[in-house]
């Protein structure tokens, strides 16, 4: 596989899909926008869109586990998302474990300023995404060049 230096991270939601972008070379990841699903199901042309933009060498599923590390009900469905975009983007996926980034994305949007509300509102799934996304960057940084 070639280097992975691109990322693109997806915070999956059956109403909103939060989306985030990653450098490996520089170890950062900054949200991009947050889609709109139906039952799980994006626009797909607005999926195309960010993967033509920004060519990513890769993408990272937030898997949305339980906290005692079982998987919850919504993990099959997030894999199958990232399974979907591999089959039609030919991009290798990895997941990562996305307990507690809503939590943490909430508490982010609080620090900037932001109001309460709800999700709809005041949506939290691109700051999500990007905490998956950096947690991912860190736990797997790139080699140093010989």
């Amino acid at each position: 596989m070639a280097a992975i230096r691109l990322l693109l991270g997806f915070d999956y939601g059956t109403k909103q899909i939060g989306v985030a972008v990653g450098q490996m070379i520089t170890g950062q990841a900054r949200e991009l926008c947050t889609l709109k699903a139906q039952n799980g199901i994006p626009d797909w042309n607005q999926v195309e869109a960010l993967i033509k933009e920004w060519k990513p060498d890769a993408v990272v599923v937030g898997l949305p586990l339980n906290m005692d590390g079982t998987p919850s009900d919504m993990c099959a469905r997030a894999e199958k998302f990232a399974r979907r975009l591999n089959g039609r983007y030919n991009l290798p996926f990895f997941t990562q474990d996305e307990r507690l980034t809503t939590f943490e994305a909430k508490g982010e949007r609080m620090a900037r300023g932001g109001q309460k509300g709800t999700y709809r509102d005041n949506p939290v799934d691109a700051i999500a995404a990007k905490l998956l996304l950096q947690s991912w960057i860190e736990e797997h940084p790139m080699p140093a060049e010989a």
